[in-house]
């Protein structure tokens, strides 16, 4: 062994010595003078010591001794205590430590982002609160805002006694939450915040959370290969290590040759550390991690803001986070209670905030000991920190009372949909959660909509009855589909006999074929291929394919008769038209977009054309008519020779200009005989800004062109139908 190693050694021997001769009892910060310890259950009492040294706590009549293991920590548990004190804790081993003032109650863990990190000083009312807040028996834990790559064992925070000095920079809904509970349960309440505004769920959720979800693999995988010593892991780094021998080999041959030597491969990035504290489990590990196992009650959770349009995802994400505590928690029933968003206007999407309560609400009915505090009638739509957070608190602490503490003499849900019957002109509604239904300003019932085949939604009359709601419009002969608080901006007025706010739905599904048969029963005879809603069109691959609501192109099969086209405008103005197959291939006779390939200026035979539109010819056509089928730009010129078309105008006959592909785009059915288009649907990579018409536009270009005026329509169908042989 060289000097150097000799003295590395005995450098590392040496420092081992030391630790082991200045080793002392040492707690975790959550052990403090003023601390919560959780009643009626098992309190873990944990730290870290010399190795083999024996540890023993006295505490409230109990004398418990743990022995620390060879890495130095230790654990005993307490037995269940009755809520009371202050008591005072005695830990010793090679040194004593005391911890005064230790009462045994209620213990919750608060978490989430800013919501629940808002300050009292910041909510309604504040000086009043703060002023008023000398609450001896609710403790305070404030977690320093933190994050790491690695769980940790140590973090920054101290137990506080509630009063007007320590409660202003206190979590709000934390607090109201707990004083809440403190004045009905007359028991001393621990509230440990954990919280950091703008963040997203992910970071809060421990690795054990994401393995067990299938659609959160993706995370699982980018989290165990980060973690050091994992399979995964040493397989990757072991090639990384193997890859930069290689290269070095190499570079110290090109070294001695004089030869040039590419760059070494770059390290592998499923290695690289997270990089910041939006990253998977990385609040967890600074800012969770640390409290784990100290005995707690439960958890509540506001967050989701930094999460919306996620859709169902969030739902999935949400029971990552609940069975992730849980597990190292080692508690399965542990409580969780958590905060519906609250309305507010976020200048875009503005179903994505419903769809986001709609993933919270599925929580509650699928994973136990959960429950939610809807808060759509206490919010700011321009601000979105709502200030009232007694409300939100106060409603959190119903939760836990009717379903922890078993007060079932309190109401805490809200009022959930449970089903929809149709009857008639009329959807109606049950509610879970609603003995009797009512509005809290004493008005009809606001927010509740309804749309028949078409898909257009219209503001229903709503009438209660008990806790069921009837829902009608006169724009809608048969209902199909009712909502409820579909809006970001949704402050609904509906609540229980208790005067809990209902929360969002969307239920029922609108039929395949729509307003299809109903209105144009030619078309019974039809298989739908595609149906798409024109007034809103959708494309993927940079504008290179047509995203339709229904696609059976791949699962009809036979000999084609007949191809037809239906267009229904707003639910009643309709064209059908049906001809002789002009192709054989089902994916070229849709919209006729980039990715099909489809470019036809062609005659069609043996047309028949039904409309209820002003002007246009109806009956059979044996002679036929057009079609200008394209994804590219075109021109006035009439290249086609279509008889009666102008050469100068954007009518019947028009002339492909291929240079620009995906172009302007053409989806056109003419009547040349008659000088008619029957329908236009032109630049639909525009969205709610492409060509839409039946019949010939009554100024300007006959077949629509740079109209812009799709969006404009309520609703729109278009079918693409076959008749097989």
């Amino acid at each position: 062994m060289n000097l150097f190693a000799k003295t590395t050694a005995l450098t590392a021997m040496l420092a081992s010595m030391s630790t082991y001769l200045c080793a002392e009892v040492k707690l975790p910060e959550i052990f403090g003078n003023h601390m919560v310890l959780q009643q009626e259950a098992q309190v873990p009492v944990w730290g870290n010591a010399a190795p083999d040294e024996k540890v023993t706590v006295k505490f409230n009549g109990q004398q418990k001794s743990a022995i620390a293991g060879k890495n130095g920590k230790w654990k005993l548990e307490l037995d269940p205590m009755k809520a009371g004190g202050p008591f005072k804790m005695e830990i010793s081993g090679s040194n004593n430590i005391s911890l005064d003032d230790v009462l045994v109650g209620e213990v919750w863990l608060c978490s989430g982002q800013s919501n629940m990190e808002w300050m009292v000083k910041n909510t309604n009312n504040a000086k009043e609160e703060i002023a008023n807040a000398n609450y001896p028996q609710i403790r305070l834990f404030h977690v320093k805002r933190s994050w790491k790559t690695m769980p940790q064992d140590k973090l920054e925070a101290t137990w506080k006694v509630c009063s007007p000095e320590t409660i202003p920079s206190f979590s709000a809904v934390a607090y109201f939450f707990g004083r809440e509970l403190n004045k009905t349960l007359k028991v001393p309440v621990g509230l440990i915040n954990s919280s950091w505004g703008g963040t997203r769920i992910e970071p809060w959720t421990p690795p054990v959370g994401f393995k067990t979800i299938p659609a959160l693999r993706s995370i699982s995988e980018q989290v165990i290969a980060r973690t050091p010593g994992s399979d995964i892991n040493k397989k990757l780094l072991t090639q990384a290590i193997n890859n930069y021998k290689k290269w070095l080999a190499q570079a110290e041959v090109a070294l001695t040759d004089g030869t040039a030597i590419a760059p070494p491969a770059q390290y592998p990035k499923d290695l690289k550390p997270f990089a910041n504290h939006q990253s998977p489990t990385v609040l967890y590990n600074a800012m969770i991690n640390p409290l784990v196992p100290y005995a707690i009650r439960g958890a509540i959770w506001y967050q989701g803001e930094s999460n919306r349009g996620e859709g169902m995802l969030y739902a999935e994400k949400m029971r990552a986070l609940i069975e992730g505590w849980r597990n190292v928690w080692g508690n399965d029933k542990l409580a969780f209670y958590f905060v519906q968003l609250a309305p507010y206007n976020y200048k875009n999407n503005p179903e994505a905030l419903p769809m986001i309560w709609v993933a919270q609400e599925s929580v509650t009915k699928t994973i136990p000991y959960t429950g939610m505090a809807v808060i759509n009638d206490v919010g700011n739509l321009k601000d979105i920190h709502p200030r009232d957070k007694q409300t939100v608190g106060y409603r959190l602490a119903l939760q836990a009372l009717n379903k922890t503490y078993g007060k079932k003499d309190i109401v805490s849900n809200s009022p959930l949909f449970k089903d929809m019957k149709i009857d008639g002109n009329t959807a109606v509604i049950t509610f879970d959660n609603a003995e009797s239904l009512k509005t809290r300003d004493g008005k009809v019932p606001t927010w509740f909509e309804i749309c028949g085949g078409d898909g257009a939604f219209y503001k229903a009359e709503a009438v209660i009855s008990g806790n069921t709601v009837s829902l009608s419009a006169k724009e809608v002969q048969t209902p199909f589909v009712a909502r409820f608080a579909w809006d970001m901006l949704a402050e609904p007025n509906l609540v229980n006999e208790a005067g809990l706010p209902a929360s969002a739905f969307k239920a029922g599904e609108i039929p395949a074929r729509g307003t299809l048969d109903a209105i144009i029963p030619e078309a019974k005879d039809f298989k739908l291929i595609y149906k798409l809603n024109p007034a809103s069109p959708k494309m993927t691959g940079n504008g290179t394919r047509m995203v339709y609501a229904i696609n059976n192109s791949a699962d009809i099969v036979g000999e084609i008769d007949k191809i037809a086209y239906a267009l229904i405008l707003n639910g009643k103005d309709y064209v059908f038209v049906s001809m002789d197959p002009f192709t054989t291939d089902l994916k070229k006779i849709g919209v006729p977009d980039k990715a099909s390939g489809a470019r036809f200026q062609t005659m069609i035979k043996n047309m028949t054309v039904k409309s209820n539109v002003a002007g246009i010819k109806n009956g059979a056509f044996p002679e036929g008519g057009n079609i200008e089928f394209w994804d590219c730009n075109y021109g006035q010129g009439n290249a086609a020779n279509i008889p009666g078309a102008s050469a100068s105008a954007f009518d019947f006959g028009d002339m492909m200009n291929t240079s620009a592909s995906p172009g302007y785009g053409s989806m056109q059915v003419h009547n040349y005989s008659e000088k008619q288009t029957l329908f236009a649907f032109n630049n639909f990579r525009a969205g709610g800004k492409a060509d839409l018409g039946i019949g010939n536009k009554s100024s300007g270009s006959p077949d629509w062109t740079f109209s812009g005026n799709a969006g404009s329509h309520k609703s729109a169908e278009l079918f693409v139908l076959v008749k097989l042989k």
